[in-house]
């Protein structure tokens, strides 16, 4: 009996830390790269990802809304960022001109971009609108 008792312990324990990681990526934007990107547009049904640098000043200016948002729809939108200076393949592929650009994807497909810093409150506005049109 003890044996068995073993066994659920440590299936638990592994459900527990396959749930924590879960919860963790949807409350917080997921860094993204060449290695993780296709997969993470293609498993959430609705993404927004930032493309974003480090030296730039209006991406720092959104860093903190974005990260507000990515708490707000945890669970319906899946946040990421890609830092264009490390992954320009992906920047070139969608096109990125201007930082920082959001870009809203559905199963696996930009839908909608906006470019520049915006108020909270727009870029909250963007996603509503981009989530009841895809409805």
């Amino acid at each position: 009996m003890d044996e068995l008792e073993e066994i659920r312990k440590k299936k638990l324990e592994e459900l527990m830390k396959m749930a924590e990681k879960k919860v963790n990526i949807q409350n917080e934007p997921a860094k993204l790269d060449s290695k993780n990107f296709d997969e993470f547009i293609k498993e959430n049904e609705y993404a927004v990802v930032d493309f974003w640098a480090e030296w730039c000043m209006p991406c720092r200016y959104i860093a903190p809304v974005f990260e507000e948002l990515a708490k707000e729809y945890s669970g319906k939108v899946a946040f990421g960022k890609v830092n264009v200076d490390e992954n320009q393949k992906i920047a070139v592929r969608f096109g990125i001109s201007a930082i920082p650009t959001l870009i809203f994807f559905k199963n696996g497909k930009a839908m909608d971009q906006i470019v520049g810093a915006m108020p909270k409150k727009e870029i909250k506005r963007w996603i509503e609108s981009n989530l009841s049109r895809s409805e």
